[in-house]
């Protein structure tokens, strides 16, 4: 058995985020091993994470963030379960980064509960016919339009997008993720978005790339 060492402990904190007990006992169990001590802490906090995301988040904050002079301009509401970890900089800089998110990859909807059942009709009809257009055999159509339908919630759920920041985690794995990290359960709740000009027939410039590059810069 390798003997767990404080500095070992110390340093799995700083990469994980996880508390020194979880840390020391999960380099215990992984006999000093700091790349399964990683795995063994990750998949606690996600177990754990799935059972707290379904108690009660009431608190939390409403943050904004302005991009481009004005030009885009978003209001997201996050929950949390405690007014503590509402007021600490770890979960505003989080909410800080989910409403660039939203200015960025401009969703409509947090998640795809919400769709409205007539809209997502109305693409699987638009995705058959492409699909019929393209001389795709029918038997194979449906699960054609089904894996496109995947890729539309992606378009337009901020839970299925990908995280501009990490473009390999969904912005859902970066929620679930924070569960874990801070113990409590979190919600983005609702958002509004507004782009300078919308609905005004005029030259478009591509503000949300903008503030993609800002996010990962």
């Amino acid at each position: 058995m390798a003997k767990v060492t404080a500095a070992m402990v110390k340093e799995l904190r700083e990469q994980t985020g996880a508390g020194m007990m979880d840390c020391k006992k999960a380099l215990t169990a992984c006999d000093g091993d700091k790349s399964k001590a990683v795995d063994f802490l990750r998949e606690k906090g996600l177990a754990s994470a799935a059972k707290k995301a379904g108690r009660v988040a009431a608190e939390g904050v409403v943050t904004s963030y302005i991009h481009g002079n004005g030009r885009i301009g978003v209001l997201v509401e996050v929950n949390c379960e405690t007014d503590f970890v509402a007021g600490t900089p770890d979960f505003k800089e989080f909410a800080r980064d989910i409403a660039m998110q939203i200015a960025a990859a401009n969703p409509k909807y947090v998640r795809r509960e919400e769709v409205n059942e007539a809209d997502l009709e109305h693409e699987r009809k638009v995705l058959r016919e492409q699909a019929l257009a393209e001389g795709k055999p029918e038997k194979i159509v449906e699960r054609m339009v089904e894996g496109r339908i995947e890729k539309y919630y992606k378009e337009i759920c901020l839970m299925d997008q990908p995280y501009i920041k990490d473009p390999d985690q969904s912005v859902s794995d970066l929620v679930t993720a924070k569960i874990a990290k801070i113990g409590e359960n979190i919600s983005v709740r609702r958002f509004v978005r507004y782009q300078l000009g919308e609905g005004i027939e005029k030259k478009t410039d591509d503000f949300a790339a903008e503030v993609m590059a800002a996010a990962k810069g």
